[in-house]
């Protein structure tokens, strides 16, 4: 299959491509130097040019304080340029998998989000990767969306290296204990939605690393795996002001993977040992 990755240069998009490359499909990454998707004729040209079989779009706006201050231009992202991609789509007959977030239920209660919940986003980030949703839902039969959580790649900036750049200024951190979701490994969620568009049990579905855990256990088991001797102090989230209200609960109901004959992911302390290993190895030129 031919198949378009959008955001080849952040963390899910680089490993989407590798797991496409891994399984011998032609795989075209692109990223905002190539197209931008906001502007709906230059995606109905590229789209007419290449001809894909599939889009695995992981490209998105996601500074989610940011977004406060510039909507228009979240929404412009998220929300039209997923709008123009699935037009395209639909015109070259192509299967499209859009990337989602937990961001767009409320985050109350304790219970984990069934595919079918409310929507009740707190933010201009949560509203608009919903309206990218509809869109997707408006225009095509063949499509999947997937609402992940919490990821973290080799190819790009996220807690886990954040929190391991700390240690190397400091031994004593504080880290919110009071948000509890799963964290999502790219190299363990790529292959997932490679053999999703490799199907076509289409739909909604949550994918994460099985099991739950607050940032602050994230922290704690980062540091563990990487055989650092770090205070990790849990504090509420008020402790860190924030222009938006994050979900407390981002916890995720994955049924609908199995439902339809989907592995589940591996473990999230599975996941951050490996990413650790792979960081490392990186460091080291391996």
């Amino acid at each position: 299959m031919k198949i378009v990755v959008t955001g080849v240069r952040g963390q899910l998009g680089y490993d989407v491509v590798l797991e496409l490359n891994d399984r011998g499909h032609e795989a075209v990454g692109i990223d905002v130097a190539e197209l931008d998707i906001t502007d709906a004729a230059a995606v109905d040209a590229f789209f007419e040019s290449v001809r894909p079989d599939a889009l695995i779009h992981c490209a998105a706006y996601t500074a989610t304080e940011k977004a406060e201050d510039e909507p228009d231009v979240c929404r412009k992202v998220n929300a039209e340029g997923t709008k123009n991609l699935a037009v395209a789509c639909k015109r070259v007959n192509a299967k499209m998998l859009y990337i989602s977030t937990d961001y767009v239920f409320d985050g109350e209660g304790d219970t984990p989000f069934d595919i079918n919940d409310k929507i009740a986003p707190l933010s201009v980030y949560g509203k608009t990767k919903y309206e990218g949703e509809a869109f997707v839902r408006e225009i095509l039969e063949n499509y999947f969306i997937v609402r992940i959580s919490w990821v973290f790649g080799i190819n790009g900036k996220n807690f886990i290296r954040t929190m391991l750049k700390l240690a190397e200024q400091r031994d004593t951190v504080s880290v919110v204990c009071d948000q509890i979701g799963s964290p999502t490994y790219t190299k363990d969620l790529a292959p997932l939605l490679v053999s999703m568009v490799e199907s076509e049990k289409y739909g909604t579905y949550h994918a994460t690393n099985e099991g739950f855990c607050s940032w602050h256990d994230l922290a704690s088991e980062t540091f563990r795996v990487a055989g650092l001797n770090m205070n990790v102090i849990p504090v509420s989230s008020d402790a860190f002001p924030s222009k938006i209200k994050r979900p407390e609960n981002s916890r995720l109901d994955k049924s609908a993977l199995d439902e339809n004959g989907f592995s589940r992911l591996p473990d999230w302390k599975d996941a951050v040992k490996r990413y650790v290993a792979e960081l490392k190895a990186q460091e080291n030129g391996d």
